[in-house]
């Protein structure tokens, strides 16, 4: 996504410099297409991610490796080249994919935290309505609003002689595309994460609280299981597979076959243990989703709001190019994130690396 300023002026550009810099970022560009690829294809023949929310992370592959092979060639050889070499045209269409496409992988963030709110708060009803319809159209949603966000800015857009860029030229125009494309998305992710923790964290408490206490003045209490869904898989819905990272990696039931000389109170603890070490996985993983969301776009964005306010505030294209490529970063660690907790894809990961048929 393109920032206020220019990209770097090359004067006095060591060729070692020049070199080494653009084959690190031809590397994370390689990096990016190969592993939203590997995200893509593994949902595409693994009968066992055909979900509906593993729908959602496919989009949001798909968006992720626009970004690799349509917008990262282009920067690179922009920054290379220190100028704008490939004609008003391609700038105009490097630029809608640029911003349309970083813009919907965001907002694919936040469709994927209102789909495991929902999942988590409403589990019994929200399974029978998480339906490919209804990926279908959240995914629909994401781009149509990616293009609302995206095209003002570009309609706005004075051309420049041998640049590519798009220049606010009102603090409303910077607040429009910055609002839209990064600020709203982040307090809405930040609350339905909140959100999500909280609800996980009563369940968890309510479950082990319940298994703590199996009798009560000499008679048995009911399961868990008959008053709560049938998972401490709190942050992923009932269905077996499924695009949460949070606590899929451990399929142990709650409820660990035991034998029968095993005292309750064993499996009471065990059963508590299970349940604290989900509460800190589940915290862990959330921090990390959120944490790299916030720590990979959020300086970009406070960017392009202070040198709009103020001009003599820019940073150096360097400096610049830095914060444009940590936003690209985000398309590469968005696969890893929210597949690698997944047993289910990193055993499809596995099989796919190995050529083995699982159709």
């Amino acid at each position: 996504m393109d920032s206020n300023e220019t990209y770097a002026d090359g004067a006095g550009k060591n060729a070692w410099d020049v070199i080494i810099l653009s084959l690190t970022l031809s590397l994370l560009a390689v990096l990016t297409t190969a592993m939203n690829c590997l995200v893509i294809t593994a949902i595409i023949v693994t009968r066992k991610l055909h979900h509906p929310a593993n729908y959602l992370i496919c989009s949001l592959a798909v968006t992720d490796l626009l970004v690799a092979i349509l917008v990262m060639p282009f920067s690179i050889v922009y920054i290379v080249m220190d100028t704008w070499v490939m004609g008003e045209v391609m700038c105009n269409i490097w630029l809608i994919v640029d911003i349309t496409c970083c813009t919907c992988s965001i907002l694919h963030l936040a469709a994927i935290a209102v789909d495991r709110y929902r999942a988590i708060t409403d589990a019994v009803e929200y399974s029978r309505k998480r339906t490919s319809l209804r990926a279908a159209i959240m995914i629909s949603v994401v781009w149509l609003l990616s293009i609302v966000v995206s095209l003002p800015p570009m309609l706005l857009r004075r051309q420049e002689e041998n640049t590519c860029i798009i220049k606010h030229d009102s603090i409303g125009s910077a607040l429009y595309s910055t609002f839209g494309a990064f600020y709203i998305p982040l307090v809405l992710i930040l609350i339905l994460y909140y959100k999500i923790y909280r609800a996980a964290k009563t369940l968890y408490n309510r479950r082990a609280s319940c298994l703590n206490k199996p009798e009560m003045n000499g008679h048995m209490l009911p399961k868990c299981s008959d008053r709560e869904p049938t998972t401490l898989d709190t942050l992923s819905p009932p269905e077996k597979s499924v695009s949460e990272p949070s606590t899929e990696g451990d399929r142990a039931r709650i409820t660990v076959k035991s034998p029968k000389s095993r005292s309750r109170r064993e499996r009471s603890v065990r059963r508590h243990r299970i349940s604290s070490t989900r509460e800190r996985k589940a915290a862990t993983t959330l921090g990390l989703i959120l944490g790299a969301f916030v720590i990979c776009w959020l300086p970009f964005f406070i960017h392009e709001v202070i040198v709009t306010i103020c001009e003599s505030c820019s940073l150096s294209p360097e400096m610049t190019n830095f914060l444009i490529w940590l936003g690209y970063l985000n398309s590469l660690i968005n696969p890893l994130i929210y597949t690698i907790f997944n047993e289910d894809f990193k055993r499809a990961f596995q099989k796919l690396i190995k050529c083995k048929n699982y159709l």
